[in-house]
């Protein structure tokens, strides 16, 4: 599976942003697709994961009520909708995809694909 993550950007405090995660060479299916984060300085962070048949979602506590994980099956793809955001969610912002249980989600071993990542910079 190849992913691709894009979307990044630019954004004012409080504003919002979309970033897309799409997959080339195979579905989504069976699979729980996520996205982390990794500030400069800082280790990669679990941001949220969808479960691609089923769509649970599980998510980190410093983005919950503000980040939406969603997925569209026609596309192949699986979206980040980022409101309220704040300067430290600057990072930049990587996709991935596994086969791990709940579980292990929030860990970045539980998954074997990985997009190239986006920057998001949250900034006056």
């Amino acid at each position: 599976v190849q992913l691709q993550a894009f979307g990044g950007g630019l954004v004012q405090p409080g504003g919002s942003l979309r970033l897309s995660c799409a997959a080339s060479g195979r579905s989504f299916s069976g699979y729980a697709v996520g996205w982390f984060r990794q500030a400069p300085g800082k280790e990669r962070e679990f941001v949220t994961t969808i479960r691609w048949s089923g769509g649970n979602t599980v998510a980190a506590d410093s983005v919950k009520g503000r980040f939406t994980i969603s997925k569209d099956s026609a596309k192949n793809t699986v979206y980040l909708q980022m409101n309220s955001l704040k300067p430290e969610d600057t990072a930049v912002y990587y996709c991935a995809a596994g086969r791990g249980i709940i579980s292990t989600w929030p860990q970045p071993s539980a998954y074997n694909y990985w997009g190239q990542g986006t920057l998001v910079t949250v900034s006056s």
